[in-house]
């Protein structure tokens, strides 16, 4: 199956943020067997990320505030991508910066990397002091940063879009007309959880970005308007624990999937999750998952 120009070998993918940088993964998961990888955030220079405590749980999902700790985009060339190439899973880089300079150096260094299939640029990190969300909920600082982005990408450049805005297909189509080649929707939503004995924060960080199947039916809505505003595929994540929720992704226009929170209960929630999507497309009698796509009814009744 394809996302845009690029060939995956199934839809579903790990999503940033929740699968290290993917090889932390190889002794629990035949990485081979996955659709691709996004792996950990990567910035300029490192980052420490957010004060501990940075998950908890909550009603259907949870709340984490990592603040995109990592390793930096050099570090990760030197060390973390060699080991990445004995694979052949996709794997996608997914890239952030403070100010737009940013975003575009970190793109030059790993143009001079071989080993990776595509960028996925984020611009709707709710859990960092700058950058990020303003990126993604201001067409106009949108546009900036993907036709920046997209001068220097020579690979695919997928653009993840945030949820807290008030018309996403705005958004989409904005970074659609700047050079993307598809978009993935969409990230956590800001939220709070607090204990009222100590009137703290349940987070080191005063908010969080809430994941899980709490947010699903919300962003199945957003895949459905984003994928409908533009001609780019949209890559769907959100709450996904079932193989339904992967083909009710992929009715409402989705041409893949990532999985995020799920890996954090079950390390191989993906392959879970893929072999799970085979049977039940074996039972629905579904010979060609493409076409289930964006084969949603108008008809409410």
């Amino acid at each position: 199956m394809n996302v845009g120009a690029l060939r995956l070998a199934n839809p579903v993918l790990a999503a940033s943020g929740t699968f290290a940088y993917g090889v932390e993964f190889a002794h629990l998961v035949d990485l081979n067997r996955l659709g691709g990888i996004v792996v950990k955030g990567l910035s300029l220079e490192p980052m420490n990320g957010a004060p501990a405590p940075r998950l908890c749980d909550t009603p259907s999902g949870m709340l984490n505030a990592v603040g995109l700790q990592n390793v930096g985009v050099r570090a990760f060339v030197a060390e973390k991508l060699p080991a990445l190439r004995a694979y052949r899973t996709a794997v996608i880089a997914n890239i952030f910066g403070h100010k737009l300079e940013e975003y575009v150096e970190v793109i030059r260094v790993l143009e001079g990397a071989e080993g990776l299939a595509a960028y996925e640029l984020n611009i709707s990190c709710p859990n960092v002091a700058k950058g990020g969300l303003q990126y993604g909920s201001d067409p106009q600082m949108t546009a900036e940063v993907v036709a920046a982005a997209r001068k220097v990408a020579r690979r695919p450049l997928w653009v993840k879009l945030s949820p807290n805005v008030t018309d996403i297909t705005v958004i989409a189509r904005t970074a659609e007309e700047a050079g993307a080649d598809a978009l993935t929707v969409a990230n956590t939503y800001p939220a709070m959880s607090v204990d009222f004995r100590t009137r703290k924060s349940r987070l080191g960080s005063l908010t969080g970005g809430l994941s899980g199947p709490a947010i699903k039916p919300i962003t199945v809505r957003l895949v459905y308007e984003a994928s409908r505003a533009v001609g780019i595929p949209v890559v769907g994540l959100g709450g996904i624990e079932a193989p339904e929720d992967i083909l009710e992704y992929l009715v409402v226009g989705a041409a893949a999937v990532q999985i995020g929170t799920a890996n954090f209960v079950d390390p191989g929630a993906c392959l879970r999750l893929l072999d799970g999507l085979e049977r039940l497309c074996m039972q629905s009698k579904v010979n060609a998952i493409i076409d289930l796509r964006a084969t949603m009814k108008q008809k409410y009744y």
